[in-house]
């Protein structure tokens, strides 16, 4: 039996022997198998919906006609990327309709391996939320990369049989698996009959074919429309991306209109809390689709019913008898702000806020806040790149995509966009510093850092490329290391912001609202130094994932992620 049957009093709620504990009317019900809406009452009981129509209730809520759908349900995310803990993750979301997630938590796993990942499934549970917890497949990313953490296909195996993680989560390194790595094979065949979720920018031809093969079943990185869709036409599931960095709904939204909406769900990956504050969650997704053409029904099949049904939450997606009471009300629908939600049948959000108390404080423990292992403050020589004599290969950055190009600029060409890139080992106290340059932020002066650094999280330093700025990089480097991680600005030797995330370098302790405030604040200081990108700290938290085209920049060095072998910056 894949979905829970309900409880002995849910199924004599249903017969109607016993009143329901809550009984919502008046309300238009969305119905995913035929994509359509019916008016009728949902009746509760035991956080379960046990039937349509008229029942005894001990409460009864009249919603005057507003329409209601299944909670909404994040195809594929990182809690590490919203820069909250997991407490504060759930009161930011929930006002936005999401009632369950598919977490990777392969950030937390790269600072503290196992140890990690267990204290947030142990924050999460109880909680008014879903979160399914996959097991990371690929800790670190690459061989090039210098995490505080390794996970082989045993401790994978551990994530899924001791810690009841859901599935494999994204498999990074495809081009070990198409090349028939044997572990990475072995990490993937862990997941005996469940889910094993992809990573393949770009991969088309053979060697998706190849990918596919070895068992992958999903991708969230499809940034080109062709791309998606071969991916699906070879039975893959294509995840929707819409975070706050990397933007690919636009893009891909047109193979909906046309093929429906089979083997597609949504998913934020990475979005941060001052893009959840303003524009939202997976609300947010079906917002832009429905403006992009697709029809209403569609949308909330993707976000809801199709990321439910993926992942085997099988409790999940529908507002029927014997699934779980996780609603989303409409006053109108159009505005896809929910007036009200409940979760298990208990009104957790109404008008945009979560209902005080409904969500429990869950602090990360003590050991989290001590992540940053370097013994001794960083100089300018150590940050400082010779030039090499004519053109050097630079990252190139464009706004709103996470992948980069391979530029070749010269480092001494007053008219180019080029800053200095440092990546500073910090788990292994290694001393290891690679460098190189970097062209798209538009910085001509100052520095600026971060711990957030996918997926190693080592730190990552972007530096004007004029002599003062190896200092400013130092400076920025070392305030890092002063406050236990987070993000900062630094100009002539003096912070200008920051903002602290001391639970593993990567999130803070404190309230979504203020972590929202802060970062908007580091990104206009980051703006006051020449910075034309909107987002600028997400993208530079993406510049050391080695599996990611083109270029990239580890503690290891530069590195050639086409040909995935490290590289000179020397052109």
């Amino acid at each position: 039996m894949a979905r829970p049957s309900v409880t002995p009093r849910g199924l004599a709620v249903a017969r109607g022997d016993e009143p329901a504990d809550l009984l919502i009317t008046g309300g238009r019900v969305f119905v995913p198998s035929v994509r359509d809406w019916t008016d009728t009452d949902l009746a509760i009981a035991d956080g379960a919906i046990v039937g349509w129509g008229p029942r005894d209730a001990v409460e009864v809520v009249d919603v005057g006609g507003a329409a209601l759908t299944p909670g909404f349900v994040d195809a594929h995310m990182h809690l590490e990327s919203t820069k909250l803990w997991v407490d504060e993750f759930v009161r930011a979301v929930l006002p936005h309709g999401t009632t369950a997630v598919a977490a990777d938590p392969h950030e937390i796993a790269n600072v503290f391996g196992i140890p990690g990942v267990a204290a947030l499934v142990a924050a999460a549970r109880d909680l008014p939320f879903h979160f399914g917890v996959c097991a990371s497949s690929c800790v670190p990313a690459s061989p090039f990369e210098s995490s505080g953490a390794e996970l082989s296909h045993t401790e994978v195996a551990e994530l899924l049989d001791g810690h009841g993680a859901i599935g494999v989560a994204e498999v990074m390194n495809y081009p070990g698996v198409i090349g028939g790595d044997p572990e990475m094979l072995a990490r993937i065949a862990t997941a005996g009959s469940r889910r094993v979720d992809g990573h393949a920018p770009g991969l088309r031809g053979r060697p998706l074919d190849a990918y596919l093969a070895a068992g992958v079943e999903s991708d969230h990185e499809c940034t080109e429309l062709a791309e998606a869709i071969e991916k699906r036409m070879k039975g893959m599931w294509v995840f929707i991306r819409q975070g706050s960095a990397s933007q690919n709904l636009h893009d891909l939204i047109p193979m909906v209109r046309s093929g429906g909406t089979d083997l597609i769900a949504f998913c934020t990956d990475d979005r941060e809390p001052d893009t959840l504050h303003t524009l939202g969650h997976v609300n947010d997704c079906i917002r832009l689709a429905v403006a992009a053409g697709v029809s209403e029904a569609d949308a909330i099949v993707m976000a809801s019913t199709n990321p439910a049904a993926y992942h085997g939450f099988t409790h999940l997606g529908h507002l029927a008898p014997g699934y779980q009471a996780d609603i989303v009300c409409f006053d109108r629908l159009g505005s896809w702000e929910p007036a009200q939600v409940w979760q298990r049948g208990r009104v957790v959000a109404r008008s945009g806020r979560v209902i005080d108390g409904v969500v429990e404080d869950r602090p990360a423990p003590e050991w989290m806040h001590r992540s940053l292992h370097l013994d001794r403050a960083a100089t300018a020589d150590e940050l400082t790149l010779t030039p090499p004599a004519g053109r050097a290969k630079v990252i190139g950055v464009t706004a709103g995509s996470l992948t980069t190009s391979h530029l070749t600029l010269d480092p001494a060409d007053p008219g180019a966009d080029i800053a200095r890139i440092a990546c500073v080992e910090r788990h292994r106290r290694t001393g290891r510093i690679g460098l190189g340059y970097v062209s798209g932020f538009g910085l001509r002066r100052g520095a600026i850092a971060s711990t957030v650094a996918h997926d190693a999280h080592n730190c990552m330093v972007v530096g004007g490329i004029g002599p003062d700025g190896p200092g400013d990089m130092a400076v920025a480097a070392n305030r890092l290391r002063e406050i236990g991680g987070g993000q900062v600005v630094v100009l002539d030797g003096e912070v200008l912001a920051e903002v602290r995330l001391p639970i593993g370098g990567l999130m803070s302790d404190r309230r979504s609202a203020e972590v929202a405030h802060e970062l908007d604040i580091v990104v206009e200081a980051g703006h006051h130094l020449g910075i034309t990108l909107p987002a600028p700290f997400m993208q530079l938290s993406f510049l050391g994932l080695s599996v990611l085209p083109e270029l990239r920049i580890t503690d290891r060095g530069l590195v050639d992620v086409v040909r995935f072998e490290l590289t000179s910056p020397a052109a």
